[in-house]
């Protein structure tokens, strides 16, 4: 093995495991791993990676298999979710956030037989036993581990190696388990060191490690021998604290995050010049958002678009396109996008449709379920490839950039007309009164559907105030998009990665 890292991250293929070893011994007391408490240099972490796959291996762990995780974010969950890789398995991080019968199905789906949880989801979980042999808590590591000096037997990934199974963020049934491979996460992560990773960046992560969209971090960060510093739960204070004292040069937020710093009283007497490049996902980043984030947030801001099954990746460097703040930027290279109607037809130029997409970062297939797998799929007529069926409405403009238009299960059909809820939800926050808005569809006799409108009002704001706010929106509205009754709400429902959910919207009205 070469010991030039850089050459490695040119090939076309490599090893995470091959990476993390040359790291410990490049990168020595540099670093690698901090939560706030815990710390661990690059040697240190290289080494108890190593004595945590070797007893992994000594308690049966078979090539590809789960090693099951669930707890909040810090070094020892990181430490697990790499040693699995290293052991030969793949990682499976649990969404804390789900029920109890939904972990006791991802446990089942993934196949695991060691699950590393925390004390805090033990004492939450009480008398509920997840189906899995050997639980070992995060904070007991050192007493898991094999012997110091101890090495685990060599793994050389093959490309179609899983590396890590990601739980899909569904609100109801079992969150489905999307299977990445080794060739994917490589060509993914190796590639995103041209955005300044290196052995000296300082990635702040304050998102979960079981989110994807933590992964558009810490996994560069990991390849490129530079420093993860992990928040377990984010807290605007404390993220400008840390971001200003550990000289954070990347990081990626949500968002609600860019919102809530953005409205900190204090945000400006931080001082974030280390910052050098900042990455958004998961949720619609709002153009004026980007722009007010622009203005006031020191380092470059790329925004992506994707799903975590893969198909088409979009990039948006905002920095560099002021001017396309409202779309999501374009595909990146060796991506490929398609728009379909609802005939599965490909539409003309400009106009909107279902997204679907194919890259070099396609995942291997959901855990277990070949049929979802299939049906996420759009074949191209005239050349039979696989196309991933991305579950948005866009539209790509000449220049190539994609402006998104709303999600294909949100779509709003009204009178036999087809409804957006984003040019909605645009126009209500469009008032000064509103600090964000969100639209669902709702049954209606006369019309099928109709839409209702939530808002959060600025504080002062009445709740007397929602009838005049419909009036205003409506008055800019088509006829057939008219909002039909508005509600205010304290707070917009949304998942630990800052989703906004609409299923309990509708409940909401529901109940």
């Amino acid at each position: 093995m070469t010991s030039d890292p850089a050459a490695l991250l040119d090939a076309d293929f490599g090893s995470l495991p091959a990476l993390m070893q040359l790291w410990g011994e490049l990168r020595g007391d540099s670093t690698a791993l901090y939560d706030g408490t815990a710390q661990l240099s690059w040697r240190d972490a290289a080494d108890q990676i190593e004595r945590l796959a070797a007893r992994l291996q000594a308690d049966g762990l078979q090539r590809g298999q789960a090693v099951a995780i669930l707890g909040t974010s810090n070094v020892a969950y990181a430490l697990v979710f790499l040693a699995a890789i290293r052991a030969g398995g793949c990682a499976a991080p649990l969404t804390t956030s789900a029920s109890p019968q939904q972990l006791e199905g991802m446990a089942h789906d993934s196949g695991a037989i060691h699950l590393f949880i925390d004390s805090a989801k033990l004492d939450e979980l009480g008398d509920f036993k997840l189906p899995i042999e050997n639980q070992i808590l995060l904070s007991e590591l050192d007493a898991f581990m094999a012997p110091p000096g101890t090495k685990a037997a060599p793994f050389e990934p093959g490309e179609n190696d899983p590396i890590n199974i990601i739980y899909s963020s569904g609100t109801t049934g079992i969150p489905k388990g999307i299977v990445h491979s080794h060739a994917m996460r490589w060509r993914q992560m190796a590639g995103r060191v041209t955005h300044s990773y290196g052995a000296g960046s300082r990635a702040l992560t304050s998102t979960p490690l079981y989110s994807n969209t933590t992964m558009v971090v810490f996994l560069p960060s990991v390849y490129s021998g530079g420093c993860v510093s992990i928040m377990g739960k984010f807290d605007t204070q404390k993220w400008l604290e840390r971001a200003q004292d550990e000289k954070v040069t990347h990081t990626m937020l949500v968002p609600v995050q860019y919102r809530r710093l953005m409205e900190y009283a204090d945000f400006g007497r931080y001082d974030l010049s280390s910052m050098q490049v900042k990455f958004c996902t998961s949720a619609p980043f709002p153009a004026d958002l980007k722009a007010e984030v622009l203005r006031r947030m020191p380092g470059g801001l790329i925004e992506y678009y994707g799903m975590t099954e893969g198909g088409v990746s979009c990039v948006l460097a905002a920095h560099e396109f002021p001017n396309k703040l409202h779309t999501v930027g374009k595909p990146a290279p060796g991506h490929f996008l398609k728009v379909i109607d609802e005939a599965l037809q490909e539409v003309s130029a400009g106009q909107p449709g279902e997204l679907v997409g194919k890259s070099p970062t396609m995942m291997l297939g959901y855990k277990n379920q070949p049929e979802k797998t299939r049906e996420g799929y759009w074949i191209d007529p005239a050349d039979g490839s696989t196309w991933q069926r991305m579950g948005d409405v866009g539209i790509v403009d000449a220049d190539g950039f994609v402006t998104l238009v709303g999600r294909t299960k949100d779509v709003i059909i009204s009178g036999g007309f087809n409804i957006f809820p984003i040019d909605l939800e645009t126009e209500l926050a469009k008032d000064d009164r509103v600090v964000e808005a969100a639209v669902v569809g709702v049954p209606s006799d006369q019309w099928g559907e109709t839409p209702v409108g939530f808002v959060v009002l600025k504080p002062g704001v009445s709740e007397d105030a929602l009838e005049d706010i419909r009036t205003v929106a409506n008055s800019r509205l088509g006829k057939t998009q008219r909002v039909s009754a508005l509600h205010a709400i304290d707070e917009m429902p949304r998942s630990h990665i800052g989703k906004l959910l609409k299923t309990e919207l509708r409940e909401k009205l529901g109940a």
